[in-house]
């Protein structure tokens, strides 16, 4: 009977009484998913799932079970089963846990091409960011390969989080200089009076504490790539030292008097728009012309959503292993508010949703459940909030207070799930609501209830 409802709904089905049939099935046969009776002639239900793990086997195992053995599901799930369905079986429950389980198994095996695709081009590079079969993904790739086997300067446009680094590293890999380092320096994280030696180097008693010669990263980069991250944020006075290495090649180390040829690609980026400041007179006009010579424009996560269901995917799993659960992917609920949302943070912030996500997961998919509130649909629109005449605590208590609420709406004024969903303490949770005069409100939904 089972598996002539299976074949109705499209389904191919092969069929086992016993456990070790249904090995050699994977064996021989494309599996997507597997449904197995706790009970079997052979073996048990757990210990199957064993069998299948030890093999190196990865498909969605459903175990059925009776009410009576629940117990038992509930240690198949630590285990690394999908679901479990219990018997009597309500059909309709059945054919959905089919179909998330068939779902999760095709995603997981684009997931592993993509994860040999980039591999081959790229071992030991951390290029996660860098996924997308979009048609804005497909141009950057196109435009990687365009650039890659030129000299040119190349500077790298886009918003925070979109995957700049990731872009410059991809173009050093397909270059020439893929044999040479590649070599990354944050203009906006390093002070403006340790940039010049930063970037140079510098010689032995050059100034107080230098006891010794060290290399600066143009000289580290030599045969290679330099990155030169956040561009826009390099100081006036160091904007001039940088043009007369592009214009020159050369350079010489804080303290020293001998010229270094550089023999290192230059490669920019920044998530500003250098023109305007230009404009502004806080970015050099010549700078700015040596730059742009080439440019690539990687697009916001908002402008490619039909590569979102795959990053989270990838990003789902890849957290998943490290933290040994047995969470698959995410659930259809969770990808639709995926889908709704603005991304201000882009890939960057995906990757910390669904990383915080897992970590907060209770089974084998994320839910919308382990999402923040600030995700949910209506938030925005719900925490609006007048900033006019109001100092800075005031705001943030604004801000705080609106996403509590929300969050207490969005589970039903439980305060378990609220305090799980907001990543605070049940302790925490009592004494905002304290704070901010929520317990009335709470109080009378309970009533109404």
């Amino acid at each position: 009977m089972l598996c002539d409802l299976l074949e109705a709904e499209g389904y191919r089905v092969s069929a086992a009484v016993h456990a070790s049939r249904a090995l050699e099935y994977l064996k021989g046969e494309d599996i997507n998913a597997a449904l197995v009776d706790i009970r079997m002639p052979d073996v048990d239900g757990l210990e199957f799932i064993t069998r299948v793990q030890e093999d190196g086997y990865s498909l969605p195992i459903i175990l059925m079970t009776a009410y009576g053995t629940t117990d038992t599901a509930i240690q198949a799930m630590k285990l690394g089963a999908f679901d479990y369905v219990l018997k009597p079986f309500n059909i309709d429950e059945l054919l959905l846990t089919v179909k998330k389980a068939v779902e999760v198994d095709r995603m997981a095996r684009e997931v592993k091409a993509l994860r040999q695709e980039l591999a081959g081009k790229a071992p030991g590079e951390k290029i996660e960011e860098l996924i997308g079969r979009s048609p804005a993904m497909q141009e950057v790739y196109k435009q990687i390969g365009k650039v890659a086997d030129t000299d040119y300067t190349l500077l790298i446009l886009g918003e925070t989080g979109t995957g700049k680094e990731l872009v410059a590293g991809a173009v050093h890999r397909n270059s020439r200089r893929k044999d040479g380092p590649f070599v990354r320096i944050n203009c906006a994280a390093i002070p403006e009076n340790l940039l010049e030696s930063e970037l140079f180097g510098y010689e032995k008693g050059a100034f107080t504490g230098a006891a010794n010669k060290k290399l600066g990263k143009f000289e580290l980069a030599q045969g290679g790539t330099l990155f030169l991250d956040e561009i826009s944020e390099m100081p006036l006075g160091m904007q001039v030292k940088l043009l007369r290495v592009l214009q020159e090649k050369e350079f010489e180390r804080v303290g020293g008097t001998r010229t270094v040829k550089v023999d290192a690609r230059i490669v920019a980026a920044t998530n500003r728009d250098l023109s305007q400041m230009v404009h502004e007179g806080l970015f050099r006009e010549d700078l700015y012309y040596r730059l742009n010579v080439v440019t690539i424009q990687v697009p916001p996560l908002r402008e490619r959503k039909e590569d979102i269901r795959l990053l989270a995917a990838y990003f789902t799993q890849g957290a998943a292993a490290k933290l040994g659960k047995p969470v698959h992917g995410v659930s259809e609920e969770a990808v639709d508010v995926f889908q709704a949302y603005d991304w201000p943070g882009n890939v960057r912030e995906l990757k910390n949703i669904c990383e915080r996500a897992v970590v907060l997961a209770r089974g084998v998919l994320v839910t919308r459940d382990e999402l923040p509130v600030t995700l949910q649909p209506g938030f925005r629109q719900e925490a609006g909030i007048r900033w006019v005449g109001q100092t800075l605590q005031e705001i943030l208590s604004d801000v705080e207070r609106n996403i509590i609420l929300h969050a207490l709406k969005e589970h039903n004024y439980n305060r378990t799930k609220t305090s799980q969903a907001l990543g605070i303490s049940r302790r925490t949770l009592y004494g905002k609501i304290k704070e901010y005069g929520l317990d009335s409100l709470i109080q009378d939904e309970e009533q109404g209830d």
